[in-house]
């Protein structure tokens, strides 16, 4: 069955079809960055870095056979979905201006092009900020004026936390909430028998 990848930036937004059979998830320990004396290895510097990988598939064809209810696909294809997929990693073009128009004028200081806000939508109980680290676009069938009417977009997500976000910026915020649902997740699981394990140590 297929289900949705719906980022939402404050550049674009949209829900695109992906392939539901494979989605891998990456979750490295943050150090402390100690000295390496006694206790250290159990102290951490924030949560995890996490990155999620999967592919985004796209395909035109059921729309093309209305093209008069889909004007848009019937002359562009898939042009606006690639663009809308790109811009989550370029910074607003305002603000690349703004910098430019500073540079000739001198300034020594210029204000940072920071990526678009962006929010991974994966169901209810998973609504996180990411980054876009990397999007590969495969464009696999063109209509007869070569516009991409098929296409697989390899995408590559950093889970942004509280170590990586203002305190100020809303994407805060949905870091947060996602991570005390998950702290009520874990103490809703069922695997397993905890009075066993704790039977086995010696404490």
């Amino acid at each position: 069955m297929a289900r949705r990848f719906c980022p939402i930036s404050s550049t674009a937004a949209g829900c695109f079809q992906y392939n539901p059979d494979e989605v891998s998830r990456s979750l490295t320990a943050r150090g402390s960055g100690g000295s390496g004396a006694r206790g250290e290895s159990q102290r951490t510097s924030g949560p995890p870095d996490e990155t999620l990988t999967f592919t985004v598939e796209i395909d035109a064809t059921d729309q093309l056979e209305f093209p008069s209810q889909n004007a848009s696909v019937a002359q562009m294809g898939l042009h606006p979905v690639i663009a809308a997929l790109e811009t989550l990693l370029y910074p607003s073009p305002p603000l690349v201006i703004v910098n430019e128009a500073l540079a000739l004028g001198g300034m020594a200081f210029i204000a940072a092009e920071d990526a678009p806000l962006t929010l991974l939508i994966w169901g209810e109980r998973r609504v996180l900020p990411v980054r876009v680290e990397s999007l590969t676009i495969k464009e696999q069938a063109f209509d007869t004026a070569l516009n991409p009417i098929r296409i697989a977009a390899d995408l590559s997500l950093k889970v942004q936390t509280y170590r990586d976000l203002e305190i100020t910026n809303p994407a805060y915020w949905v870091y947060m909430a996602a991570y005390a649902q998950k702290e009520v997740l874990a103490t809703a699981n069922t695997i397993g028998n905890a009075s066993a394990i704790a039977d086995l140590l010696p404490l």
